[in-house]
C-alpha cells in the first residue's frame, strides 16, 4: 500500500508531465493550425511574459545578484532549467561573457516533435527572453549571441551573453552567428544540488512547477494573439489529443484506475482544494491562475477541460465530464461531475 508521500510524489509527477506534454503539442498545434508567424508571436509572447513574472526574483531567489550580468544571466538559466529536468549547461569565458548550452533532448519541444518545429518559433524563445534580460537588469549594453539551434540540426541551442562596449539597439539584443562554437564544458565546475536541501519530493514539486507555469502563461498569451473563442478550440482540442495519448502512462503514474479518483488525484496534485461527494469534486481554487483573475475569461477553463477529458475518457469511452458550477465565473467552486452515456434511443 502506497504511502501518503508516495502518492504526492507520483501526484507531481503525473501532473508535471501531462502539461509538458500540453505545452509541446500546444505548439506543435498553433504551427499546424495558424501558421509559423502566429505561432512564434504566441511563443515570444509565452518567454516574455516567463521572463517578466521570474526573471529578477529568480535572480534573488539563486543569490546571483552579486554576479556580473552576463554570467548571472547564463548561471540563471542553468539553476533554473536544472531544478526543471532541463539539460543545460553554463561556460563562464569571461565577467562580460558567459555561454550556455541547452542540450538534446530539448525539454520544449518533446520527442519527435523536435522535427516540426520551425525555425522561427525557436528563435522566437529567445526574442521573448534572451534579448530581453538587459532590458529587465537596466543594462542596454547586455545582448546574446545564437551560435546554434538544435531545430536547425546543430548539436544543442547554444549561445552567449555578452556585455558589449556600446550601447545595443533593440534588433542587436539578440543575434546569429552559427560560425562560432561554444568552449568545452568543465563538468567538474558546474553546480550540484546537495541532496538534503533537494529531496525527491521538493526537485518532483519544483518540475511540476516548472510545467505548470507554461501552462499558466502560455493560456492567456494564446487568448490575447489569436482572440479567446480560437484560443479555446486550440487548447481543447490539442488537451483531448494529449490527454488520451498519455492517459495509460498518468494511470501508471498515479496507480490508479476509476476515472473519478484520476481527476481528482490530478486536480490535487496541482495544488488544489478539493472535497468529493460520489460522483462529484468540488474544486474551491485554481492554483494554475491565481492571481490572473483581471485577465480570465470563461474559454480559458473551456479550453483546458479537453486535457482531463482526453485522461478520462481512455478509461471509460462513454464517460462524460460535466463542469456543473465555476470559481471562474463568479460561483463558489469549480464543481465536477463524472458519468457515463449511452446511446440515444430516438431524436
Amino acid at each position: 500500500m502506497s504511502s501518503s508521500r508516495d502518492r504526492v510524489e507520483s501526484g507531481y509527477q503525473a501532473v508535471g508531465q501531462l502539461f509538458h506534454r500540453y505545452l509541446t503539442g500546444l505548439i506543435l498545434a498553433l504551427v499546424v493550425e495558424t501558421g509559423t508567424e502566429k505561432a512564434a508571436r504566441v511563443v515570444q509572447g509565452l518567454f516574455r511574459r516567463q521572463q517578466e513574472e521570474r526573471f529578477l526574483p529568480g535572480l534573488e531567489k539563486l543569490g546571483l545578484l552579486d554576479e556580473s550580468a552576463a554570467v548571472a544571466c547564463a548561471k540563471y538559466h542553468y539553476l533554473s532549467n536544472h531544478l526543471g529536468g532541463v539539460s543545460v549547461v553554463f561556460i563562464p569565458e569571461s565577467e562580460k561573457k558567459a555561454w550556455i548550452r541547452y542540450a538534446p533532448p530539448r525539454w520544449i519541444f518533446d520527442g519527435t516533435a523536435i522535427a516540426a518545429i520551425p525555425t522561427e518559433v525557436s528563435r522566437a524563445m529567445l526574442w521573448g527572453w534572451h534579448a530581453n534580460n538587459g532590458v529587465l537588469l537596466d543594462n542596454p549594453k547586455l545582448g546574446f549571441v545564437c551560435t546554434g539551434q538544435t531545430v536547425d540540426g546543430l548539436p544543442g541551442l547554444e549561445g552567449y551573453y555578452i556585455e558589449e562596449e556600446e550601447e545595443l539597439s533593440a534588433g542587436n539584443r539578440l543575434r546569429f552567428n552559427y560560425g562560432e562554437s561554444s568552449p568545452p564544458v568543465n563538468y567538474a565546475d558546474l553546480p550540484v544540488l546537495d541532496n538534503e536541501e533537494w529531496p525527491s519530493e521538493r526537485l518532483l514539486k519544483v518540475a511540476r512547477n516548472y510545467s505548470m507555469d507554461y501552462i499558466r502563461n502560455i493560456i492567456p498569451v494564446m487568448s490575447q494573439e489569436l482572440g479567446p473563442l480560437v484560443a479555446q478550440g486550440i487548447l481543447y482540442r490539442t488537451g483531448r489529443k494529449i490527454g488520451m495519448q498519455y492517459s495509460l502512462e498518468t494511470q501508471r503514474v498515479l496507480g490508479l484506475d476509476e476515472p473519478i479518483d484520476v481527476l481528482e488525484a490530478l486536480l490535487a496534485a496541482q495544488g488544489d482544494v478539493l472535497g468529493r461527494v460520489g460522483a462529484n469534486l468540488s474544486q474551491t481554487s485554481w492554483r494554475l491562475m491565481n492571481g490572473l483573475e483581471t485577465e480570465s475569461t470563461p474559454e480559458w477553463m473551456d479550453g483546458l477541460v479537453g486535457l482531463w477529458e482526453g485522461v478520462l475518457l481512455v478509461m471509460e469511452p462513454h464517460l462524460r465530464l460535466n463542469l456543473l458550477e465555476r470559481l471562474d465565473m463568479g460561483e463558489e467552486a469549480f464543481l465536477w461531475r463524472v458519468t457515463k452515456t449511452g446511446r440515444p434511443k430516438k431524436f
